[in-house]
């Protein structure tokens, strides 16, 4: 039995913002933005309505975001027109990367790589790694298996993210974070690991 992919588009034209759409950037984000560790050329890799990619751009980097969702890129560069900050947003699948035919310094990842399978995963993983040169980084926050329950995506452990960028990459921290997320009269944040990876 096969499983149908998520429609993302219709996600976003929801009357209520998907738990992820919190309209700010994740304040581990910001901390990094604070620290200048989003510079050069950054990509936000399934960047929803475009936080992150509008963040690292108000911070000097020159950024673009990407996200299989028409819907949400269409979201994304209102709030750039409107926030008058200049940031590239592109409808493209984080599975295939490469066809955006461009480099980058560094990627961000924020709630993306647990929604895939295994299989999925390590496609994604390829997939990174035909866009984020030599020695780039990637800072990458997914759902925790510290989360308790089981509502929300897959959990992720730490051991998953270590094999998961295994060849080709070093994990170089792993640190205990929150995702800020909207869930109606419920938490309002949820355990996460917050890895950064550079890219051989």
């Amino acid at each position: 039995m096969t499983t149908q992919p998520p429609d993302w588009d219709a996600v976003y034209v929801a009357s209520t913002p998907p738990p992820w759409d919190i309209g700010r950037p994740q304040p581990a984000f910001v901390r990094l933005a604070r620290s200048g560790m989003l510079c050069g050329r950054v990509l936000d890799v399934g960047c929803g309505t475009g936080e992150h990619a509008l963040l690292a751009a108000a911070h000097g980097a020159d950024a673009m975001g990407v996200d299989v969702s028409q819907r949400a890129i269409e979201q994304a560069r209102g709030k750039a027109a409107a926030r008058d900050v200049t940031a590239r947003f592109e409808v493209a699948s984080a599975l295939n990367l490469s066809q955006l035919a461009m480099t980058f310094d560094t990627v961000i990842d924020s709630g993306l790589f647990h929604v895939f399978d295994d299989e999925d995963r390590a496609r994604y993983v390829t997939s990174l790694a035909t866009v984020l040169r030599s020695a780039g980084s990637c800072y990458l926050m997914c759902f925790s298996d510290r989360e308790p329950g089981d509502w929300g995506p897959r959990r992720v452990g730490q051991d998953e993210l270590v094999a998961a960028f295994a060849e080709g990459w070093n994990v170089t921290g792993i640190a205990a974070d929150t995702f800020a997320i909207n869930r109606g009269s419920g938490a309002a944040a949820a355990q996460a690991w917050l890895a950064a990876i550079r890219r051989l």
